[in-house]
């Protein structure tokens, strides 16, 4: 059985249809990239795995209806990591991580040894170790992404989503950090990410569901669904795609195409 399934999934927002009646299925132990061009549904699709926005359709996780799991259920089993974030209290760098714990308290729970042994982990991991007591406010863009990738970690759900996990960040840290997230799908984690570059999906991912226009454009393993064919039609874009013998992708832009 797919971890996550969706059939007839549609989605509208302030009256607007975004998501339009799409069907898909991601297997365990995968790291799913989604694409497609700004405005084509991408985020909508996390938001609405992650139960923060309503739809129609069928939507589900581990086989249970999104719309079925309690918020703390389903933070225990899914972790959202946006692509920008707001937040109403200066919190230092450790204190903010430290809140990916709390689908695992309750109200009478206090944070141990053990919580903060995983908070170190996790800052070592996205090589923010020495920034554990700097406040928020005082990292920049790329910092602070690495901090809530960090908060996600700690969370310890078996599914990631990413919402353009490398925004802000620089050449290694997205190398590095997206090297992590293959070693956590090596370990049967299943993380679905949206992503604008497409060579960096096509590195890591192993499945690819290209969204256009709110309808799946194309769904399959990198070599199978980037081709000059999709581009044109999808991303508007003349360009060539080579791959090599050891299946590595590598995609030539050559002509914006008129919209």
């Amino acid at each position: 059985m797919p971890v996550i399934s969706a059939s007839k999934l549609s989605v509208s927002l302030s009256g607007q249809p975004i998501i339009k009646e799409v069907d898909f299925s991601i297997g365990e132990g995968s790291f799913t990239g989604i694409l497609g061009p700004n405005g084509s549904g991408k985020t909508t699709v996390l938001r609405a795995l992650a139960g923060l926005i309503p739809y129609s359709g069928s939507l589900s996780v581990e086989g249970k209806a999104v719309r079925s799991w309690s918020a703390r259920a389903l933070a225990m089993r899914l972790a959202f990591v946006r692509q920008s974030h707001s937040i109403p209290f200066d919190f230092k760098v450790d204190e903010l991580v430290l809140l990916g714990r709390s689908p695992h308290k309750n109200l009478l729970s206090s944070y141990d040894l053990s919580d903060t042994q995983l908070v170190r982990n996790a800052l070592k991991l996205v090589d923010m170790t020495g920034f554990s007591s700097r406040s928020y406010s005082s990292l920049s863009g790329g910092e602070q992404q690495r901090v809530f990738l960090a908060q996600a970690l700690v969370q310890e759900a078996d599914i990631l989503l990413l919402d353009e996990p490398t925004t802000y960040l620089d050449v290694h840290h997205q190398f590095e950090f997206l090297q992590h997230v293959r070693s956590l799908v090596d370990s049967w984690k299943t993380v679905i990410g949206a992503f604008h570059d497409l060579e960096m999906a096509a590195r890591f991912c192993d499945h690819l569901i290209v969204f256009s226009d709110g309808t799946v454009a194309a769904d399959g393993s990198p070599t199978d669904v980037l081709d000059s064919e999709l581009l044109a039609r999808v991303f508007r874009m003349n360009a060539t795609v080579h791959v090599s013998e050891n299946a590595a992708l590598r995609i030539h832009f050559e002509t914006a195409l008129s919209l």
